[in-house]
Formats: C-alpha cells, sequence, structure tokens
C-alpha cells in the first residue's frame, strides 16, 4: 500500500447526502473517472482515494477526511495544490481545512531554507520579536520609495518590505527601485549601526523573477518577498530552492480566494515550499481573522513538524503601534509584527514614530 495524505475537507451537505459526496470528492482528487471504468488493480487499489471518516460538525457541515496516495503528487509544490484541492475547489460547497503528511513527503519539500533562526541573525536579534514595515503607497517614484526607506530604517526597523502591489510598473521600475531603496537602507544602516533588510517584492514569470533575484544578490540584498498563489507553488519552489542564500517572505495575496483554511494555506503549505516568514492578516484588523485562526496559524508556522525549519508569523494589516504589547503576550517573541500605514500617517514625524515602534517591541522582551 503507497503512503497516502490524510485530506480533511469542510463539506456543507445534508445527514443523507453526505457519504456520497465524500466519496464523490475522494475519487474526484485522485482518478477523477467512474471506478467502474478502471481494469487496473493497483490504480484501485494503491491510486484511488479512500473515505478515511466522517464527521458531523452541525449546521449542515461535516468534516470529511479522504487518503491520497502521496505517489500522485512526489515533490511537486504545484502538483502539491492540484492533487489537494484542483476540482474540488470548483465545488463552492467545499473548504480545504487540514492535511497530515507522509513524513516523507515533508522532507521531500524540505520547507524553508533559514527560518526564524536565520532571520533573527539578520537582524541581529534573538531574544525579542521582529519588526517589519512596508513601503507605500503604490505610484510613488523609486526616489521616493528609497527616502521612505531610509527614513524607515533610521528609525531602527528591522526589516523593510516593498508593498506586494510594487512590480515594475512605469512609475517605478524594479531595477531602479530595489538600487534606490538598497542605497538608502545601507545609508541608514551606516549611520545607526542597525542592520535593517530590504525585501524586494518580485513579479512576473519565473524567468522575470530570477532576474530580479539575481540583481538583488549583486545590491548585497538577502531577503525577497513574493506572493505564492500569483507566482505560482512550483516557481516558488524553484526560487527557495536555486537562491537557498535569499530568506523568502510569503503574502497572501488572493489566499481568500482559494477557500483553503488560513492556518493550512500559510501557517502550513507556505512554509512546506519554502517560505521562511508567512504574513497573514493580524485579527483586529481590516481582514476579519479571528483570534483562533490567527493562533493556529502561527503555531502551525511555528511548530516542530518532522525537522522543517519553522517559519516566522507575521502579523500585518491594519496594526497600530498601541497594540504592540498586547500582541506579543498573544503571539510571544518568535514572530513579527508589521506596522505599515499606521507609521506612513505619521508623515514628517515617521522616523520618530518608528524608532517609538521598535523601542516598544524591544523594551517587551525584558518584561
Amino acid at each position: 500500500m503507497s503512503a497516502r495524505l490524510g485530506v480533511t475537507y469542510r463539506v456543507r451537505s445534508d445527514a443523507a447526502s453526505i457519504e456520497a459526496r465524500a466519496q464523490v470528492i475522494a475519487v474526484e482528487q485522485s482518478v477523477e473517472m467512474p471506478l467502474e471504468a478502471i481494469d487496473e488493480p493497483t490504480v484501485l487499489r494503491d491510486i484511488v482515494g479512500e473515505v478515511q471518516s466522517i464527521e458531523v460538525l452541525g449546521d449542515d457541515c461535516f468534516a470529511v477526511r479522504i487518503g491520497l496516495a502521496a505517489a500522485t503528487i512526489g515533490s511537486d509544490a504545484g502538483q502539491l495544490l492540484n492533487m489537494l484541492f484542483g476540482n474540488t475547489s470548483l465545488h463552492d460547497d467545499v473548504v480545504l481545512h487540514d492535511v497530515a503528511f507522509p513524513d516523507a513527503m515533508v522532507a521531500g519539500f524540505g520547507g524553508p531554507r533559514h527560518g526564524i533562526a536565520g532571520l533573527r541573525r539578520r537582524a541581529g536579534a534573538q531574544h525579542r520579536a521582529l519588526t517589519c514595515s512596508a513601503l507605500k503607497p503604490q505610484g510613488l517614484s523609486a526616489d521616493r520609495l528609497g527616502a521612505l526607506a531610509e527614513r524607515f530604517a533610521r528609525g531602527g526597523i528591522d526589516y523593510i518590505k516593498d508593498d506586494h502591489g510594487l512590480a515594475d510598473q512605469d512609475y517605478s521600475r524594479f531595477a531602479e527601485r530595489v538600487r534606490a531603496c538598497a542605497a538608502a537602507v545601507a545609508r541608514a544602516t551606516q549611520a545607526t549601526g542597525h542592520p535593517t533588510r530590504y525585501v524586494p517584492s518580485l513579479s512576473g514569470d519565473l524567468n522575470a523573477m530570477r532576474r530580479q533575484l539575481a540583481l538583488a544578490r549583486e545590491l548585497g540584498l538577502d531577503c525577497a518577498l513574493l506572493a505564492p498563489l500569483i507566482a505560482g507553488f512550483a516557481n516558488m519552489q524553484a526560487l527557495a530552492a536555486e537562491f537557498s542564500d535569499v530568506a523568502f517572505f510569503a503574502h497572501p495575496s488572493l489566499g481568500g480566494a482559494a477557500r483553503i483554511a488560513p492556518a493550512l494555506l500559510i501557517g502550513t503549505l507556505f512554509r512546506l515550499i519554502g517560505a521562511d516568514a508567512v504574513i497573514f492578516p493580524n485579527y483586529g484588523g481590516r481582514f476579519g481573522y479571528t483570534p483562533d485562526t490567527c493562533r493556529l496559524l502561527a503555531d502551525n508556522a511555528r511548530a516542530p513538524r518532522d525537522g522543517l525549519r519553522p517559519s516566522l508569523p507575521v502579523a500585518a494589516g491594519g496594526m497600530t503601534p498601541g497594540r504592540v504589547p498586547e500582541l506579543l503576550d498573544f503571539y510571544g517573541a518568535d514572530a513579527m509584527l508589521l506596522i505599515g500605514g499606521s507609521l506612513l500617517a505619521a508623515r514628517e514625524r515617521l522616523t520618530e514614530e518608528t524608532a517609538a515602534f521598535t523601542r516598544a517591541v524591544a523594551a517587551h522582551a525584558y518584561r
């Protein structure tokens, strides 16, 4: 018998139909054809999905666990997503909720190359949470974005990332923006002594992202941002392997359209395919995630798992400096707080407000 993944779906159904509905999912996510048309015994035995359990959750919702053959996936991140939820995602009564992976499959994917420890080393911070902000809005020139980056860095922030919407637009070409921001952060780092890292956002096809990473390397950068659901799981997997010296931040853009539980998608799958840091919408912000969802997501990113390095959970979205003590009590030290708009709203006091934010995070480590 081949190794199997235990894949749990949340399915809306009436009780009389759920067993048949579960069998449809098992077939759809494995062989995608009538079983009576299959005349190969090994396919029926080893490849066809198995309904392993059905649990009543209430309100016409059921947890359906399907055993899917690991052999149908191999170590291809795109194929993993395809076999977990490809066709079934087209049915709006199903959510992909959780996956239990065979140990050998996890080892084959490998996960983060740097993880929490690598991001701490870059920031020179071993015992506190890390800090981050974002360059925005869209429409600014490369020089304007570089000026913002320098002001953030002079406030002692650990990581400055491009807004994920910054790509290779006419008003801010990737090469011009990265050169301007890298130089600006280097000036600030020399002045403050704090090793702030700039995290450029990758976009375009795989070859374009390779060129962008090569330029970033030439400029001395060792971090990059991409959105796995925009760039593609297989492309992120390839870039993380090829540019193994780069720490990758994964952005959740399009995550809500996937109908995959956030804790699984962002906390587990992003980590599995090589994300060193996973950005997610914090509770109480503008996206509506609950505290329970955020806690489970952060736990999935950091938990010991079959030898994988932990990913750093990065809480973001509608964050304010006033919430720092609350959020650090909630997430603990192995986290990063990403505050963007609230700091940018300080305008001419951006550096001072950034410094206050970084001091608040540092102070919390010694409580």
